[in-house]
């Protein structure tokens, strides 16, 4: 049986649907990571069948983790301090999406210009819909992922 071992500090994201957590480790940059960081792909889940769950020691306090919510809303953020989970919480659309994604708009001056970061703006909650900040493009979360 595969183990790993548990964190002190840190968080664990949980409820990952299968195949997705490559993605948010991508999307988090968690290949830059200081500390330990784990990704384990098709757990075993009774809620879910199989997930994936990526434990990453250390402080995070600085990553918003809503970011998440655009690969799977259903994603649970745990932080861990002396071994013991804290706090849990479910991600939430956050209102604006700086420099992890990339307007597909080939005329979007985001594209033609480096030095510009792309940006979106969420313009419908309900509906998951963003768009960009400079030429209004709009995406559901779905396309952004």
């Amino acid at each position: 049986m595969l183990e790993v071992s548990s964190i002190t500090n840190g968080v664990v994201i949980d409820h990952i649907q299968p195949g997705d957590g490559y993605k948010i480790f991508n999307l988090l940059n968690l290949n830059r990571a200081q500390d330990r960081v784990a990704l384990m792909m098709n757990v075993d889940s009774q809620l879910l069948g199989k997930k994936d769950i990526i434990k990453i020691q250390g402080d995070l306090s600085d990553i918003n983790f809503d970011i998440l919510s655009v690969v799977d809303p259903h994603i649970t953020v745990n932080y861990i301090k002396d071994s013991q989970i804290v706090d849990k919480g479910e991600v939430a659309l956050p209102k604006r999406i700086n420099s992890y994604l990339s307007c597909t708009n080939p005329r979007c001056i985001t594209n033609t210009e480096p030095h510009i970061e792309p940006s979106f703006i969420l313009v419908d909650p309900v509906e998951s819909v963003y768009a960009c900040e400079y030429c209004e493009h709009l995406y559901d979360t779905e396309e952004l992922k």
